[in-house]
């Protein structure tokens, strides 16, 4: 995101466009680690997801990351083409298709995840220990987690 040095002085103080410059900042360090690892974000979101329910149902899995139905088949067909994940018929519903990652899609995760966490000590590299545990409470707090 581009730099936007001359922002009123008035909107530089809100917390909201602050936070959505950090915000900015945190998805731009996390996309390019992700890139590095031949992976984009959303397509990382999908894997992740479907390792916390795997296996899942193609639709729960759309639900679970707030993203269109029709979305998330075009980033499965991409993962599952890599050979991240495999689609299969669902045990509790033979019309539905479950997905799950492969042991492949297990070691690319892990890659990722690593890489997202280097990026985001990057964000946060002025901060103390005890500051970042303050800064990440805040943060759940405002984002009503």
């Amino acid at each position: 995101m581009p730099e936007t040095p001359h922002a009123p002085a008035l909107i530089r103080t809100l917390p909201s466009w602050l936070l959505g410059r950090a915000a900015a900042r945190g998805r731009a360090l996390v996309a390019e680690a992700l890139a590095a690892e031949g992976l984009r974000m959303w397509h990382h979101v999908v894997l992740a997801a479907t390792s916390d329910h795997q296996p899942v149902a193609q639709a729960e899995l759309a639900r679970s990351v707030a993203l269109d139905p029709k979305d998330v088949v075009g980033i499965l067909n991409d993962l599952e083409g890599d050979g991240y994940v495999r689609r299969a018929p669902d045990p509790a519903d033979r019309r539905k298709n479950a997905v799950s990652l492969t042991s492949e899609g297990e070691r690319l995760l892990a890659r990722c995840a690593a890489a997202a966490e280097r990026a985001n000590d990057a964000l946060l590299e002025g901060f103390t220990a005890r500051e970042r545990a303050d800064f990440l409470a805040m943060l759940e707090r405002a984002a009503r987690l």
